[in-house]
Formats: structure tokens, sequence, C-alpha cells
């Protein structure tokens, strides 16, 4: 069982690998879509959905953990 800061730990680190992927696809898909690239918006808004993630991965990862514990019990 993970430890919440172990749990955290690894939903940082898969976001963040997510957000770096997400930075770099977004440079290079819309200017082939034609739409505008503002760099500013788009780092905002990533950084936005970087946040809701690693919230979503953490708080499913103890709810996982939890279940886990008490599915071994």
């Amino acid at each position: 069982m993970q430890t919440k800061k172990q749990s955290f730990l690894e939903s940082l680190a898969n976001v963040t690998v997510g957000f770096l992927v997400t930075i770099i696809s977004l440079h290079i898909i819309f200017p082939i879509l034609g739409v505008e690239n503002h760099s500013g918006k788009n780092t905002l808004i990533t950084i936005y959905l970087t946040v809701l993630s690693i919230l979503r991965n953490y708080i499913l990862r103890r709810y996982f953990n939890k279940k886990q514990s008490y599915d071994e019990k």
C-alpha cells in the first residue's frame, strides 16, 4: 500500500510528463490545424488542467489504496 506522500509523488510525476507532452503537442498541432498559437494562453490552460489532473489522479489513487486495504482484511 502506498503512503499519501507516495501517491502524491506518483501523481505529480505522471502529470508532469503529461504537461510536457501537452505543451509540445500544442505547438505542433495548432499550426497544422490553423489555430492561432498563443503561448501564454496555452501555458495557462495547460497549468490549470495539470492541477486538475494531479488532484484527480491523487484522489483516485487514495481511493483505490483504501479499497485495497479493506479488501485485504
